[in-house]
């Protein structure tokens, strides 16, 4: 089933990006992604997003519906009919809506984790958590600055800004061993702005079992707020001959 075009506003979005070691990157992407690098480092991080009047394209606002929402993100690269492509691997999301729950595969890509969500904001500051319904959990406690973290593999903020909207296809694993659905961010109004992070936890990239101690280094945050969007179906991708990591 065609995912349908879904027309929106990302009413807050912040970008919780770190370094991460391209060898623990490759041992863990599925084929056929491998990671983006930055001056030598794999990129990756966590998005939490606020989205408001989310319908298919055409409908009124009035009948969208809002959420709070959380996706683990790689960014990757890889071939598709001979081309070089880039974007962002998504293994986890999760969402504070029970439809976008049960439509995940469906009417939204991939599968979503029903999560409950904390949120605290408030004169530039942020307090976002979510557990979610297999125990993965993820906090973050951040507010607004303009100072830039001078041990960024980023040269500014104008450099991240740019590697994330140039990023803005994303595949997620579905049901299907070796098949990801494909969504397309197109936003009308791209906007970035620095947060300073005091506090983050992530139980997904916390696991030393995949990701070593010392090989995720965190490297930035940003805020979004107010972006007009849409999100665009694209064909599934599928590891090459069936083949699958496991």
């Amino acid at each position: 089933m065609k995912i349908p075009r879904i027309k929106g506003l990302i009413d807050r979005r912040i970008l919780i990006n770190y370094q991460i070691a391209p060898e623990v990157l490759r041992r863990y992407l599925p084929p056929p992604f491998t990671p983006k690098l930055v001056k030598g480092k794999g990129i990756a991080g966590i998005c939490l997003i606020r989205l408001k009047e989310i319908r298919p394209k055409g409908l009124p606002k009035a009948i969208g519906i809002g959420s709070e929402n959380g996706a683990h993100r790689i960014a990757v690269e890889w071939t598709e009919n001979g081309k070089r492509k880039e974007g962002v691997y998504i293994p986890r999301r999760d969402t504070s809506s029970r439809l976008n729950s049960l439509a995940g595969g469906r009417v939204f890509p991939g599968v979503h984790h029903l999560a409950n969500f904390t949120v605290n904001e408030g004169n530039g500051n942020y307090e976002v958590a979510f557990v979610s319904d297999d125990d993965t959990s993820l906090s973050i406690k951040a507010k607004k600055t303009e100072q830039w973290n001078t041990q960024s593999v980023f040269d500014d903020l104008s450099c991240v800004s740019d590697f994330f909207e140039q990023g803005s296809v994303g595949y997620s694993p579905e049901h299907k061993a070796g098949s990801y659905d494909g969504l397309e961010l197109k936003a009308y109004n791209w906007k970035v702005s620095l947060l300073e992070v005091a506090e983050v936890h992530s139980s997904f990239f916390e696991n030393e079992a995949v990701f070593p101690q010392g090989s995720v280094v965190f490297d930035n945050a940003l805020l979004m707020h107010d972006i007009d969007h849409e999100w665009i179906g694209l064909p599934k991708v599928k590891a090459p001959n069936n083949l699958t990591k496991g």
